[in-house]
């Protein structure tokens, strides 16, 4: 299946005709809400162009990312693990496109094929192990090797430029607006990234890696190990 998504277009003609048959043409756009915590997940997503944001709202309202998803895999990990629901949101935040289908024909897809389950759980191992990872970064590391290893994620998926405000940012990154605005200043003075209102745009992505922490690398490599391709983050910067 021709196909810009790393699950679909490892899928074999048998897996495909379990799959293509429920998928839907989505348009994704900035801030669509996949699904909200503690609600069934009915409809799951593979993402064509664009990135999703696994969000951690607490109840004072409070709200940090912990996870990013992208056309590597697919949107709704629980449903892989029989599962219908996350103490968690799923937003767009990074505007693009996929497919969709209903949560129930992936169950019975993953229930006719081994080979395809394999698959879909190695992409719930490589999620998971990002979200481990971004637990630890957001402790351990500074707003600016935390921010740089975020663009860096966002670029691998979305390419160099992309729509995105220091709000939204601010979220991601779980810290004040202030502390984005200053920190996307030093990168852009670092001649990294060039920053507009609403627009991002990374203009040194090797330089902007090496600015990042090394949770960029450790999870862009088991994205690698783990999935079908073995080519995940193709985007990603190659060492001067």
């Amino acid at each position: 299946m021709e196909s810009r998504n790393f699950i679909l277009s490892s899928l074999s003609s048998a897996e495909e005709a379990l799959i293509r048959p429920h998928l839907e043409p989505a348009s994704l756009p900035h801030k669509m809400t996949f699904y909200r915590a503690d609600e069934p997940i009915t409809m799951v997503w593979f993402i064509e162009r664009g990135c999703a944001s696994v969000i951690n709202v607490l109840p004072d309202g409070d709200a940090v990312e912990v996870g990013t998803i992208g056309n590597e895999g697919l949107v709704g990990t629980p449903v892989l693990l029989e599962a219908d629901r996350i103490p968690c949101q799923c937003d767009m935040q990074i505007p693009g496109d996929g497919w969709r289908m209903s949560a129930q024909a992936l169950r019975t897809a993953l229930r006719r094929s081994d080979t395809l389950r394999t698959k879909l759980l190695r992409f719930a191992q490589a999620h998971f192990n990002q979200v481990a990872q971004t637990a630890a970064c957001n402790s351990l590391h500074s707003i600016e090797e935390r921010c740089a290893r975020w663009l860096s994620m966002s670029r691998d998926r979305a390419g160099d430029d992309f729509p995105l405000t220091h709000e939204y940012l601010a979220i991601m990154l779980g810290v004040r607006r202030s502390g984005v605005t200053v920190t996307a200043n030093l990168l852009q003075n670092a001649g990294l990234i060039r920053h507009t209102r609403g627009h991002i745009t990374i203009t040194d992505p090797v330089g902007l890696e090496e600015a990042a922490c090394d949770c960029y690398r450790i999870v862009r490599d088991e994205f690698r190990r783990l999935l079908p391709l073995g080519n995940a983050y193709p985007n990603a910067p190659s060492k001067r």
